[in-house]
């Protein structure tokens, strides 16, 4: 488990109105945002039974969804910087009626012991933290992940600087992550990518990377 001393440090850019984080992505994605979700959740891999933990959860859309598809024996937790989201988040799960454990903490300390999950999803985060904060939070997941587990990251290929609007803005964070970056991020910290390409949308990107004695 990361050190007390790791929880002071700065933890890049982070975004504070869950409702104006929802806004944004319902503009971005014309109200497809629970398919684009979908979509996020079927490159992981997810089976009933799993423990998942989805870092930088932001409102929660993503942890409450997965928590549907690992079902009754599996379990799902959320993190982010942000109290706002993470507010927003549990007010969403106690709407749906869905058990998901969320809590504030940074992406570069993770709460939890060694090998605890099964999944651990990084989407559309990365590019708010630092660099010395992705080798951070790439070192934390390889710590956090069981033998036999997954590491999902999604990040945007180029930069989103030159988009206008609302929803580019709320994104635009330090800039892009590109794919070659992401997979020399997980290869460092200990972790094989196994697949990796275009999610199809908004110029995204993904990996999918396990330990290297499981990949």
């Amino acid at each position: 488990m990361a050190d007390e001393a790791a929880l002071s440090r700065p933890v890049g850019a982070v975004l504070h109105s869950g409702l104006l984080y929802d806004l944004s992505l319902g503009l971005r994605f014309f109200g497809r945002e629970r398919a684009f979700r979908e979509k996020l959740l079927a490159l992981a891999h997810l089976v009933p039974g799993e423990t998942v933990l989805d870092v930088g959860c932001g409102t929660g859309t993503l942890a409450i969804l997965a928590r549907r598809h690992v079902g009754a024996s599996g379990a799902v937790y959320g993190i982010d910087a942000s109290g706002q989201m993470i507010a927003r988040a549990k007010a969403k799960a106690r709407r749906a009626d869905i058990e998901v454990e969320f809590q504030t903490t940074p992406a570069q300390a993770l709460p939890f012991p060694d090998a605890s999950f099964d999944v651990l999803l990084a989407t559309l985060m990365l590019h708010h933290l630092s660099r010395n904060g992705r080798r951070e939070l790439a070192g934390e997941m390889r710590r956090v992940v069981n033998a036999d587990g997954r590491v999902l990251v999604v990040d945007f290929e180029t930069s989103t600087r030159k988009s206008r609007g609302l929803a580019a803005r709320i994104h635009r964070g330090h800039g892009s992550v590109g794919l070659r970056e992401v997979i020399a991020l997980l290869g460092a910290a200990g972790l094989r990518v196994t697949e990796s390409g275009t999610v199809g949308t908004k110029n995204l990107h993904f990996a999918l990377a396990k330990l290297p004695q499981s990949a």
